[in-house]
Formats: structure tokens, C-alpha cells, sequence
């Protein structure tokens, strides 16, 4: 699909899939229901006996696909809507063939009808190349449901029927076709196991045959970082070079976009990279990427600009929080305001503190083994948390640029850091991580906090970036009734999240602050693209989900 085309509205695939199961569980009805004599009277004089019945067989299964295929309809899957057709057209035929039953014929057909005009809807794609494995996963279900079924009817039967007559009987009950021979004691479970077995293969094949384009590619890390350095304006821009998340180029590569994958919502981390002019284009290409491989899309960290640009595509905004920036011209630890962390950073200096400004990548090896020793005492069992705002490590030759602050105790040795990385064509800084042991006085982090910001005024870096403060206008500075609600609602998660400390713990450095929000598709995704947002900042365990393997696609 062209990344200008968008699919006719979104209900049109969720209202198929709803009334493909009403047509299906309407098939499964009339085909364990008995016909109407004066039909199939009728019936008699046009289509031979065995025709009949074997229609009549045949819809049960027709229905349960219908109900089983109902879901991948609703989901936009395109190589489900072409089956739905097929099952549609030969569920009506059956219809007519097995008792003149004209009304669900044409329920069958009207919606096969509904289904072809609106095709344009179901636009999630699937790769044809693996089509051959998906045909082979849905022989073997098959072949194995088959050989458990035929064991089955041999138990039951003592091996009575014969091989033909076990196998025919074994393949009707795999259909809900149920048995009319009598069986062993003790077995009159097997009928409807065997009935769940076929349901639950058919549940299973549809799985395989109908998985969407996958959204992984190849990596190009070398052209994101060359667009980060030539357009990393923002504070955020820099954290799109994590080793951990995937990258969409626009045909041109003059702008990509970096994303993670979480519970089917295609996350993009913070404003998109590169040339202003090709930032449309990048925005349409994303909806259509995510379109085609049946994912929501969603944004976290956009500033206002991203809000614009992704409105255009039908993306909607909720406030998610303050980033806290700090400018370093105004700062000082003069005044009231400042006096506990004017204290702490007296007191840290009378114990033989000291602080130091180095560049990551004029670190030696052991030096840098020391500050992820001291990184994994500070975050002890808790996982590395960070997407948007954070890189994910302190190695590779794209960190080597980024600048650390180091906190040494009288005897020398690394006891804290912050890593800050750069903003490019901006003379600011953002913070990436900040660690101290967890042995060290506390506040050792603003002394730290402190020290990068002066030593940075030292070097004409105007500006530094400090953490995020999740909803910090809600709780603080509410605007309204609505703002006062939803800052009680949010202060719940405080003992979960930290929302309060942390906003503390910024708004100690008298910073400006710098809205970001979370953009989704609309009210109903909304709690969908929070929860991959939570997982996605390490805020949430993965309930032992496998993380995305990193890679890149070229738009």
C-alpha cells in the first residue's frame, strides 16, 4: 500500500469480523439443524442424494471457519479476508445444495458482497515468502490432529471399522461431524475431544497461514547517526542511536525515525530525525509501516512539533510529563532556595569529594569497567530502565563523543557518575544516566547534578537536560477541575513509579520546563499504547516477552 493511501475506517474490518461470526455460528445452526421436508422435496428432483449429504457435512466446517477467521478479519488481515471470501461463496452454495436453505445463502453472500467493497480496509500484509512455511505448519496440525484422531476411533472401536472406515470416521470427527457408531466404555469423552482437537488445529492453522509482515530489516546504523549529527537538535535525538531499537528511513534517507515494537504498538521514541522537509513524508510512511503489519502506532516523549506533524495522520496527544532543563547562564547556588543542595554539596566537599569532566571515549578499559561496576551495585536486582530518554549502554564508538562526570571519594576511586550526550547544532547536553555506589553519602547525585552544570557553563554549553518528570504539571501546577482529578489519580502510582521524587528531585535545580506527551490513535488504544509505553521504559516486567531484535528498514 502507497504511504498516502489509508485504508477505508478502521470499524469497517472490526464490523466484518462480527458479522463474519454471526454468518458463521448461523451456518453451524442450519447444518446441525434438520432441513425443512417440503425443501428438500424440492431438493429431490435437482441435486443427487450423496450431493446432499455431502454438502450438508461440509457447511458445519464452512461455519466453524467462518467463527475461527472472524478474528483475523477484525485485525485487517488480508490474506483472511481473501479465505473469508472463498468460505462466504461455497458456505451459500452449501446452503442451497443441502436443503434449499435460501436465507443463509444470501446472508452468506451479502456479506462476501460487504467484504469485496470494502477490501481496501484490510490492509495488513503478509510476506509471500513464507507462505510455503505457513502451508507446511498447517499440513503438520493437520497430519497430526489426523493420526490422533484416527488413534482415537481405533481405541473406541476396537479397530473394528477397518482403515478406510477409521480414517473416514476420524476426519468427521475432527469436523464437529460427532459419531453414529457405538464405542467402548470409558471413551465417551472422545467424541467431543476429537470435536475440540479439529477446533482447536483450525484455531492453530489460521495462526500460521494468516501472521502478518514481520517488522524487522536490515541495519544501517551508520546513516542514523550520520542524520542525528546533521539534524540532533532536540534533547531526544541522540537516544535514537540505543543498540536496542529499529530504524525507518524514508526512501530518500533524509529523516528515519527509531521504534520498538511492544504489544502489537509500533513505538516511536521521541521526534523524528532529519530534514524538516522530509518529515511528512516520514510520518505518512510510518502509518503505512504500521498499517500493513497490523500495529497500532504510537509516540513517546513528542514535543510540540511532533504533535503537529503526527496529528496529520490521525494521531492524538495526551500530556505525558516535563522534561527539566537547566540553563547553565542563570545558574547558581546563591539563595534560599538552594540551600539544601548548596549543603550537600559543602559537605560532600569536606569529605574529599571531587568531581571530573572526561570524555567517554578517552577512558580506558578498566575505567570503564569500573562505572559499569558501579551502575550495576546502584541498580541491583532492578532491570535497566530507559527508551526514549536514556541510552541503553556506556560501549560502542557513537558513545565516544559523550561526555561523563565523575564522582571520586578521597582515595581516588569512581564512586558516581552522570553520562551526558550531546545535542548537535544546540549547545546543550542531555542526561543519559546517572549511578552513584550505593555506599556513598547521600547527595553525592546533586553534587554531581551541580558540577555538570557548571563545568558545562565552563565550556559554553548553555543548556542541560535532566530527567523526565512524568506528569509534573498535573500534580503541581494543575490548570483546572480536570488537571486537579487527574493529578489525585496520578499521585496513586507514586510508590510504583516514583512520579513525586522525581519531580522533586528536578525541581531542585530550578529547571525549565518542557512538555512532552504520549500520541495514540485514539481513545480506545489509549490503554493499549500506555502499557507498551510502561514496558518499553522498563517501568513494567515483560511477563517474560522476548525483546525485538534490533534492526532497520529502509522506507
Amino acid at each position: 500500500m502507497p504511504a498516502t493511501d489509508r485504508p477505508r475506517s478502521s470499524l469497517l474490518p472490526l464490523a466484518a469480523g462480527w458479522l463474519a461470526a454471526g454468518v458463521g455460528i448461523m451456518n453451524l445452526v442450519s447444518a446441525l439443524t434438520t432441513e425443512l421436508p417440503r425443501r428438500l422435496g424440492a431438493l429431490a428432483g435437482l441435486a443427487p442424494h450423496e450431493l446432499v449429504l455431502t454438502a450438508h457435512a461440509l457447511a458445519l466446517p464452512a461455519g466453524v471457519g467462518l467463527v475461527v477467521i472472524a478474528r483475523h478479519l477484525a485485525l485487517r488481515r488480508r490474506r483472511a479476508l481473501h479465505v473469508a471470501l472463498g468460505l462466504l461463496v461455497a458456505a451459500g452454495a452449501l446452503n442451497l445444495l443441502k436443503g434449499l436453505d435460501v436465507e443463509e445463502a444470501a446472508a452468506s453472500w451479502a456479506l462476501a458482497a460487504v467484504l469485496w467493497w470494502s477490501r481496501d480496509a484490510f490492509c495488513v500484509r503478509h510476506d509471500p515468502g513464507r507462505l510455503p512455511v505457513a502451508l507446511c505448519q498447517v499440513a503438520t496440525l493437520v497430519a497430526a490432529a489426523t493420526v490422533t484422531a484416527v488413534g482415537a476411533v481405533a481405541l473406541a472401536t476396537h479397530g473394528s471399522r477397518g482403515l478406510g472406515g477409521t480414517l473416514l470416521e476420524a476426519l468427521h470427527s475432527l469436523v464437529l461431524g460427532g459419531w453414529d457408531y457405538p464405542v467402548r466404555d470409558g471413551y465417551g469423552w472422545l467424541p467431543l475431544g476429537a470435536g475440540f482437537l479439529g477446533a482447536v488445529t483450525l484455531v492453530a492453522c489460521a495462526a500460521a497461514l494468516f501472521r502478518p509482515l514481520a517488522a524487522e530489516g536490515r541495519r544501517h546504523a551508520g546513516d542514523a547517526r550520520r542524520l542525528v549529527r546533521a539534524h540532533g537538535a532536540d534533547t531526544l535525538s541522540f537516544f535514537k542511536l540505543r543498540g536496542d531499537l529499529h530504524h525507518l528511513f524514508t526512501a530518500d534517507r533524509r529523516a528515519f525515525a527509531s521504534y520498538r515494537i511492544e504489544r502489537g504498538v509500533l513505538l516511536v521514541s521521541g521526534d523524528p530525525v532529519g530534514d524538516p522537509g522530509a518529515l511528512p513524508a516520514l510520518a505518512r510512511d510510518l502509518r503505512a509501516f504500521a498499517d500493513i503489519r497490523g500495529l497500532r502506532l504510537g509516540v513517546v516523549g513528542a514535543g510540540e512539533s511532533s504533535q503537529r506533524l503526527f496529528a496529520t495522520i490521525g494521531l492524538r496527544s495526551l500530556y505525558l510529563g516535563d522534561e527539566a532543563i537547566v540553563e547553565t547562564a542563570g545558574f547558581t547556588l546563591d539563595g534560599r532556595r538552594m540551600k539544601k543542595v548548596r549543603q550537600a554539596t559543602y559537605r560532600l566537599a569536606r569529605h574529599g569529594y571531587g568531581c571530573e569532566w572526561r570524555r567517554l571515549g578517552d577512558l580506558s578499559p578498566d575505567e570503564l569497567s569500573t562505572l559499569e561496576r558501579v551502575s550495576a551495585r546502584w541498580r541491583g536486582k532492578a532491570p535497566e530502565r530507559g527508551f526514549s530518554m536514556a541510552m541503553d549502554t556506556l560501549r560502542g564508538e557513537h558513545l565516544d563523543e559523550t561526555v561523563v562526570v565523575l564522582a571520586r571519594d578521597p582515595e581516588g576511586a569512581v564512586r558516581g557518575f552522570l553520562h551526558l550526550v550531546p545535542s548537535y547544532g544546540r549547545p546543550a547536553l542531555s542526561l543519559s544516566a546517572m549511578r552513584r555506589d550505593p555506599d556513598t553519602p547521600n547527595g553525592l547525585i546533586d553534587v554531581l547534578v551541580v558540577r555538570a552544570v557548571e563545568l558545562a557553563r565552563e565550556r559554553g554549553i548553555q543548556e542541560l537536560s535532566l530527567n523526565f518528570a512524568a506528569f509534573a504539571r498535573l500534580m503541581h501546577d494543575p490548570s483546572g477541575p480536570r488537571d486537579r482529578l487527574l493529578g489525585r489519580l496520578v499521585a496513586l502510582g507514586n510508590p510504583l513509579f516514583q512520579i513525586e521524587s522525581l519531580y522533586r528531585f528536578n525541581a531542585k535545580f530550578h529547571p525549565r520546563w518542557e512538555p512532552r506527551h504520549l500520541l495514540h490513535e485514539g481513545p480506545l488504544d489509549l490503554p493499549r499504547t500506555a502499557l507498551a509505553a510502561l514496558q518499553a521504559e522498563g517501568q513494567m516486567p515483560r511477563l517474560g516477552a522476548l525483546r525485538q531484535r534490533p534492526a532497520t528498514v529502509a522506507g
